[in-house]
């Protein structure tokens, strides 16, 4: 019996270094899970989904995104809220959701547009106002939620039973335009 793998080591290490990278990633934008839930500055209100502004603890300047809420149409204290915005840096494009607490989290958060399966996203991490899946936007994914008329975001209660939540992308890429 070898108690010592290499290999695995290895990918352990890997998957470690990842895992501490996306968090550093997330780790300034935290503070928007603040403003999903009515804090920051409302800039500007493009059809269904709000710019809104704030400056995050520890961050150096202001940071914006591009915000929507709702809730579950046969469950109304259930909901999400989806938050897009741009890295500091302005090399990536960042969708960020937060789910409700309770979520099963080995499932991910599924995305749907227009009833076309995009896919699924991992969560990254948990806080005391909901769970977070994150991902970085590329051009298809931009595309498909510019060019679609509505998303419906997935979470899972059990490995059978998903919740959808339904978003309009009126407005969407109006206000990913306007992002600063």
């Amino acid at each position: 019996m070898q108690i010592f793998d290499p290999d695995r080591c290895k990918l352990i290490q890997r998957t470690q270094r990842i895992a501490r990278a996306l968090l550093l990633t997330a780790a300034p934008l935290v503070g928007f899970a603040g403003l999903a839930y009515g804090q920051g500055a409302v800039r500007s209100v493009h059809q269904d989904w709000q710019i809104r502004c704030d400056t995050p603890p520890g961050a150096q300047s202001e940071q914006c995104a591009l915000i929507q809420s709702v809730t579950a149409e046969d469950r109304a204290n259930v909901g999400i809220t989806v938050i897009v915005l741009k890295t500091a840096d302005q090399k990536s494009r960042l969708m960020r959701v937060i789910a409700p607490l309770g979520v099963l989290l080995p499932s991910g958060l599924g995305l749907k547009v227009d009833q076309v399966d995009i896919g699924r996203a991992g969560f990254v991490r948990c806080l005391p106002n909901g769970c977070i899946a994150e991902v970085v936007m590329d051009e298809t994914l931009l595309g498909q939620l510019r060019g679609g008329k509505s998303a419906t975001f997935i979470i899972f209660q059990t490995p059978e039973e998903g919740i959808g939540f339904p978003m309009s992308l009126n407005g969407f890429g109006e206000g990913f335009d306007k992002l600063p």
